[in-house]
């Protein structure tokens, strides 16, 4: 997300939607017959199709070496994933192992008794969550039992910068969101987009949300609008960071067409890139994008720092969101459950480790502290490692932290929000409406 890695859309069809509903209402507890539809020897394993992939293979590759059956990986497209996923999870076609971001991503496969608890693998090898920090691996667990390994790394989302933009207009990071504002205002009259923005893929445009509601009230907000306080969407905190929001976007701080423009096909990546945009609030995979489009401009000219902080907000500056990890969880019907088992070791070996830092990841093994170095840029990972090591606060994304059944009409009233058709209070009436179970 790589993913949000990276991530990386996390769209979700309303059909989708629909389909999974009947598609799971007639899953028994033991699950769908998910490999039964597949060749002989073959483990398959769903992966969110982007620029990281060459790692994931490279892993597969590593795995197929010396096992009798083999990994074949499943690239759905990342406009697709989550549709597509939604769409094979309880048929005779499902991988017997995906690619997901834990926390509600899951919950329905969990629920529906389609997922393979993990608990018997990590008796069998305990490095399989030891060799993880808690707080990440816990992201994928429900109920008392672990349901996923943590795969690619944590994927904290930043402000990054094009450097040579910057520069020419004598500005620097900003650290409040004063200091963002009179940014734009700079850009702005300068000809330049001072902020691009995938709004089509609807999932970048939440980034401002989560960022903003944190720094105005805390984490404390969406956690309890999570667990069922619905009130919290229009309480007097909420808001007031929906009018900073609106401030910004009145500004002009992402152009006029913003709506039009993706992160999935490489657009928003591309204004950055190209100087046509001075800022992008992205996932930590946008450093691994960057760097497959233009190593060159990964190296030298792409510059990263911390949300700004906002005056008068509950929220602490070292707060972040994001996806805590990917993970791999487990069809319960794979016919070869020992192999998923040793593919799934190799998500904390040192191969993997120095292969996600040279592509920009940062892997959340106990091991990855010894790699930074080897980055792909050592300053980077670093600047990540701290931010995480760091936080008061790691916020799982929204529509990640909500069940999947929430993606749309989250992403709807997000969307809507940005583009005037949804006042404040319409983007709460909206939020209330959303199902947190």
């Amino acid at each position: 997300m790589n993913k949000r890695s990276a991530r990386l859309t996390r769209a979700l069809a309303a059909t989708a939607i629909l389909a999974v509903g009947v598609a799971l209402s007639g899953c028994s507890s033991s699950g769908a017959g998910a490999a039964s539809d597949r060749p002989a020897g073959v483990i398959h394993v769903a992966i969110y199709g982007d620029t990281a992939n060459k790692v994931e293979q490279q892993i597969a590759d590593t795995f197929n070496k010396t096992s009798k059956i083999k990994v074949v990986l499943d690239k759905i497209p990342g406009a697709n994933y989550q549709q597509k996923l939604q769409t094979i999870i309880s048929t005779k076609s499902a991988p017997d192992v995906f690619f997901n971001w834990g926390g509600g991503s899951i919950a329905q496969f969990v629920n529906a008794g389609l997922l393979l608890p993990l608990d018997g693998f990590i008796a069998q090898d305990p490095k399989l969550k030891s060799s993880f920090l808690p707080s990440v691996f816990n992201s994928a667990s429900m109920g008392g039992h672990d349901y996923g390994i943590p795969m690619r790394g944590t994927q904290p989302v930043m402000l990054f910068s094009n450097k040579q933009v910057l520069a020419k207009y004598n500005i620097t990071p900003p650290t409040t969101w004063d200091e963002l504002l009179a940014d734009v205002t700079t850009l702005k009259a300068a000809g330049i987009t001072p902020i691009a923005l995938g709004g089509a893929d609807q999932w970048p445009t939440l980034m401002w949300y989560e960022y903003v509601y944190d720094r105005v009230a805390g984490p404390q907000l969406f956690d309890k609008a999570l667990a069922g306080d619905k009130s919290q969407w229009t309480s007097d905190a909420s808001m007031t960071a929906l009018k900073d929001i609106k401030q910004l976007i009145d500004a002009g701080a992402f152009g006029t067409n913003f709506d039009s423009v993706k992160f999935t096909d490489g657009g928003s990546p591309k204004l950055l890139r190209t100087g046509k945009a001075a800022f992008e609030l992205m996932g930590s995979w946008n450093y691994s994008t960057q760097q497959a489009a233009d190593p060159a401009f990964a190296a030298k000219d792409l510059g990263y720092s911390a949300f700004p902080s906002i005056a008068g907000g509950a929220g602490n500056q070292t707060d972040l969101a994001g996806n805590t990890n990917n993970f791999y969880s487990v069809i319960k019907a794979t016919r070869y459950p020992n192999t998923v088992r040793d593919f799934l070791k190799l998500m904390y070996s040192d191969e993997f480790v120095k292969a996600q830092l040279a592509i920009g990841n940062l892997p959340t093994t106990t091991n990855t502290v010894n790699f930074l170095s080897t980055a792909a840029s050592p300053d980077y990972a670093t600047f990540q490692y701290n931010l995480v090591k760091d936080a008061n606060s790691f916020q799982l994304s929204w529509d990640q932290a909500y069940p999947q059944t929430a993606s749309t009409a989250m992403h709807t009233a997000v969307e809507g929000y940005f583009a005037g058709r949804l006042d404040a209070a319409g983007f709460a009436a909206a939020m209330q409406a959303l199902p947190i179970k």
